[in-house]
């Protein structure tokens, strides 16, 4: 509470000293807060929490600009959202990609399960091998040996189905999700219980950093629809304009925080291997 009293006071603060000649097209001025939401204002008070944003959030500047780009006059900055909550995005994905590689089995869970499976393997061949003996035994008169035959398969069934009991177990408590049956959220990266109740989940997916993420992937989803393949405007400040550092046709191409897809006009492509998802 009192972080964000006195991030709220710190706004406050910036919007009244803000000097008359500064304009919203001043490189100090948060790109991200002129368009739609600033990233650093998303996770207040939770694990994600980004800080005060190092930019001027300044209200009649956004009003400045949303009059200008309703006139008409459009800086572009849409690109440079896109830009910077592709950033957030990836982050969050590969957060998302780690938890679950911790998910996964560990080597010697995977060593123990080939060994439980050999062995099943095994007893099922022999149980199968042994009643055909046992039956010619048995067509042969012997039924002494056969009958102590027939007791050894039953001690292999026995043992077959303690292997399978262990195999079970194994499958439903190995990793670290343990008895728990961890699943991470695709949307944030938090773990979930598949034996949440209903409660428990609402609290999650109605949870300030779960409505964060899903925010900035709806918004980036909408932006990449508006903008396309079209080239942002040229504008007064165009310091990542063409050929610029991260800028469209720079070393890095449009999109410096995008994934695999490559753009013939620069290095990385607009979008991302998961920068879409929501």
């Amino acid at each position: 509470m009192a972080s964000e009293q006195r991030r709220l006071l710190e706004q406050l603060m910036g919007t009244s000293r803000t000097p008359s000649s500064t304009k919203y097209t001043d490189p100090s001025v948060c790109r991200s807060y002129l368009v739609g939401t600033c990233p650093h204002d998303l996770f207040t008070n939770t694990k994600q929490d980004l800080g005060p944003c190092p930019k001027l959030h300044s209200e009649p500047l956004k009003s400045d600009y949303e009059a200008d780009k309703a006139n008409g006059k459009d800086p572009g900055y849409e690109w440079d959202y896109a830009r910077d909550l592709q950033k957030y995005v990836d982050d969050c994905n590969r957060r998302i990609d780690a938890a679950q590689r911790r998910l996964e089995k560990t080597p010697e869970e995977i060593m123990k399960t080939n060994e439980l499976l050999k062995s099943i393997r095994d007893l099922t061949e022999s149980i199968q091998y042994g009643l055909k003996e046992v039956e010619v035994l048995g067509e042969s008169g012997s039924v002494g040996v056969a009958m102590e035959e027939y007791c050894k398969i039953k001690k292999m069934k026995f043992d077959k189905d303690e292997k399978e009991r262990e195999l079970k177990s194994l499958s439903d408590t190995s990793g670290p999700s343990g008895h728990q049956k961890l699943q991470v959220c695709d949307v944030c990266g938090a773990y979930l219980s598949r034996l949440d109740n209903d409660r428990r989940l609402a609290d999650h997916f109605y949870g300030k950093m779960h409505l964060g993420y899903a925010q900035m992937r709806n918004k980036l989803k909408e932006l990449q629809e508006v903008t396309g393949n079209r080239r942002p405007p040229q504008s007064e400040n165009a310091a990542r304009g063409p050929g610029g550092e991260g800028g469209w046709g720079g070393d890095r191409g449009y999109g410096e925080y995008g994934g695999d897809r490559r753009d013939r006009r620069g290095g990385r492509g607009y979008g991302g291997r998961r920068g879409g998802r929501y």
